[in-house]
């Protein structure tokens, strides 16, 4: 949810905002309405709510004569301030409606437009080359016994697939190498629950436009998370938290589930798209002031990481099109896949700025003893889908592939991955 104060102050800067998002901008207008009203409706609750108090102390101290009609005028604005209630509430219900639909306001610099209009940031490495027909990452992975998506179909249907044996074995090793670059970085490790309540969710901000994309369980009025994001953000909902001592950082391991139903014959080949899939992701609660840095740091770790593995990215700046309703600014890193001869996202990572910790009461502690909300920022450090740029960067004429030396130590000093017969 944005600032109300902003949107009293600087209602053009949101304005701006919802038209690079490609948004409506006449929802400022309407919140800027549903604020006057909801500031009027709570002032008239209190200003019948005091006269009420005020009558209480009358009938108190009335003497018996006077009682029966003083007692009678207190119960018809007893009415009054019951309605008032109602109207109050309501006015607040629909203001949240209001701006619980505009999204987070744009740092400046996010270039506007849609999905392509991007702007690269910068490149790490060449383009992989090869002086023979390189496969792609399914080919690689059915030789080497590492992906089996005949199986994944047949047992869960299309998008689901089985990691097997040096497979299974990488992904685990990316995942703790991960792990443990986080934990040098002040990461505290966590197992996080992968279903949530629907108010956790919607805090987060993924009930928006994407919400068809999650899969929902009716009967327990629980989400499957689509990243441990949403759990790690709910962490500390309603809560005042304490950053004397600098950012809290978590680092969240789970499996994650995404319908991918706007993703129909896209990527179908594959674990580019996937149903299911594991994740560590990088967490942060940061003071406002502190939330670019913050974001710029987390940038740099996977950088690291990637860098680590091995791999050729591209860093991009997000246009305001193309981000999620809590994203106030997103950079993507995007590896190179040869056999697709483009780059392809690998990471995200998203400045957040107060958005998720106002609709989830996040909350420190100023030097003058006011709480304010916080700041949230969001970052991938490894997935499942790196496997598909390791084995088709990696690979050699005979279809072997070379495990990047970071990975050796988490795979047993496996220097060479090598076709089964």
């Amino acid at each position: 949810m944005i600032d109300p104060v902003l949107l009293r102050e600087n209602p053009e800067r949101v304005r701006k905002s919802q038209i690079a998002r490609g948004e409506p901008a006449q929802l400022v207008d309407d919140a800027i309405q549903a604020d006057v009203n909801r500031r009027a409706a709570i002032a008239e609750f209190e200003r019948l709510r005091a006269e009420q108090n005020a009558y209480s102390k009358r009938v108190s101290a009335a003497s018996k004569g006077e009682r029966a009609t003083l007692v009678a005028e207190a119960q018809l604005l007893a009415e009054k301030v019951k309605l008032a209630s109602q109207a109050s509430n309501d006015a607040e219900a629909e203001f949240n409606r209001i701006v619980g639909s505009i999204g987070n306001p744009i740092i400046e610099g996010v270039p506007s437009g849609g999905e392509d209009s991007f702007v690269t940031l910068r490149t790490h490495g060449k383009p992989s080359a090869f002086a023979f027909e390189a496969k792609d990452h399914v080919q690689l992975g059915e030789s080497l016994g590492a992906i089996d998506i005949q199986r994944g179909t047949k047992i869960s249907g299309s998008r689901f697939y089985f990691l097997t044996g040096i497979g299974a074995r990488l992904e685990i090793a990316l995942m703790s190498l991960a792990l443990d670059r986080a934990l040098t970085h002040g990461f505290t490790p966590m197992i996080t629950p992968t279903l949530v309540r629907p108010e956790i969710m919607a805090g987060t901000g993924f009930l928006g436009a994407h919400a068809d994309e999650i899969y929902y369980l009716p009967a327990d009025e629980l989400y499957l998370v689509g990243t441990s994001e949403v759990a790690l953000a709910g962490y500390h909902s309603d809560e005042i938290v304490d950053l004397s001592n600098g950012p809290l950082r978590y680092a969240g391991w789970s499996s994650c589930y995404r319908r991918e139903s706007g993703a129909a014959g896209k990527d179908n080949r594959g674990i580019l798209r996937v149903h299911q899939f594991n994740k560590l992701e990088m967490f942060c609660y940061a003071l406002p002031e502190d939330a670019e840095h913050e974001h710029e740091q987390l940038v740099g770790y996977q950088e690291e990481m990637l860098q680590a593995c091995e791999l050729s990215y591209r860093v991009i700046d997000v246009a305001a099109g193309d981000l999620g309703s809590s994203a106030a600014r997103k950079f993507d890193i995007e590896a190179w896949v040869p056999t697709q001869q483009t780059y392809r996202e690998l990471t995200s990572t998203s400045n957040c700025t107060t958005y998720q910790a106002r609709r989830l009461n996040i909350r420190y502690r100023t030097e003058s003893g006011k709480t304010t909300p916080v700041a949230t920022l969001n970052g991938t450090l490894a997935t499942t889908r790196w496997i598909v740029a390791i084995l088709e960067t990696h690979q050699q004429q005979d279809g072997s592939v070379v495990v990047p030396k970071a990975l050796r130590p988490y795979l047993g000093g496996l220097e060479l991955m090598e076709p089964i017969s």
